[in-house]
């Protein structure tokens, strides 16, 4: 009858009478009712194909084709673990696919909050002195006339090109002060002011703009490098260099960066500051924001898009 492989069970129908044969390790027949089986109708299995009897043909075929079955399975073992290891490897796939997938339509819906989120107010106040007291004006307020506006400049960027008040004609601008090779609290404001760049890309009304407070070593080549490093967008972002008593003027009186209220300071007097100033499409002061501070970052970037709604 032939071996067949071990670990299995097999029904085999004889008019009507239905016997189990078990088959060990050694895929051998063995059992007494086995032993007795296979005397009794050894004369079937040697002589089934010259027999005429469908239930004898039948038996025999039947036991043929799980031999083959059994043969091919063995043969096609390989196979089914390279399958089976595929399939494993296209599970793993999938999974880490639909959990990219996941997050990104996380961010999305992050973003689009962001977005449908204003600002804490509906209008921002306008600011004229070191003090950032806050005026609310309505944008049509004839006291907007004279009140206090950053005055026209003439720096030079990392490119080389000159910039000017008029460079930021009709936009909002976030500005602030560094030098490259601070090892202190500027590698965090330009980490931060990168975010805003990030934020923003698209959006040609906001710009940004970087004085260094160390322009005679900060030189436009110098800012190129700088720029490179942390992936500035020259079209965007705008790091400047230029004389140093128009760059500290400005930081000081004009856009009241620093916080040494009533300490008289002059152009020695070194200039270093984490504040960041957001400036309207007019040159009005409109907010100031810790440029170290995640959670500032994030008012400033709100109150950008209520700059924008006005």
């Amino acid at each position: 009858m032939g071996s067949l492989p071990h670990g299995g069970i097999m029904k085999i129908n004889v008019r009507k009478t239905t016997m189990k044969m078990a088959w060990h390790k050694g895929n051998k027949f063995s059992g007494t009712l086995m032993e007795r089986f296979l005397k009794k109708f050894n004369w079937l299995m040697d002589g089934s194909r010259a027999c005429k009897s469908p239930t004898v043909r039948m038996v025999n075929y039947t036991i043929t084709m799980k031999q083959k079955m059994a043969e091919y399975l063995v043969l096609k073992e390989p196979y089914f673990a390279l399958v089976s290891r595929i399939s494993l490897w296209c599970l793993i796939l999938c999974s880490a696919l639909f959990a990219s997938s996941c997050k990104t339509e996380k961010k999305q819906a992050v973003a689009k909050a962001q977005n449908e989120v204003t600002s804490r107010v509906e209008a921002l106040p306008y600011y004229g002195e070191a003090t950032f007291t806050p005026h609310w004006f309505s944008s049509d307020s004839d006291s907007l006339k004279n009140f206090h506006k950053i005055p026209d400049f003439e720096l030079t960027n990392q490119n080389g090109e000159l910039i000017t008040n008029a460079t930021f004609e009709n936009k909002i601008y976030i500005t602030d002060f560094f030098f490259t090779v601070c090892p202190g609290i500027c590698p965090k404001m330009t980490e931060n002011m990168t975010r805003i760049q990030e934020e923003f890309i698209e959006n040609d009304e906001v710009l940004l703009l970087s004085h260094s407070v160390t322009p005679d070593y900060d030189t436009p080549e110098v800012l190129q490098k700088y720029a490179k490093r942390k992936k500035v967008n020259p079209k965007k972002w705008h790091l400047v260099t230029g004389d140093k008593e128009l760059i500290y003027d400005l930081g000081r009186n004009q856009y009241f960066v620093e916080e040494d209220l009533g300490i008289t300071k002059d152009v020695n007097d070194f200039l270093h500051t984490e504040n960041f100033i957001l400036i309207d499409q007019n040159k009005h002061i409109r907010g100031i924001y810790n440029g170290l501070n995640k959670a500032s970052i994030g008012q400033l970037i709100l109150d950008v898009r209520t700059l924008q709604a006005e």
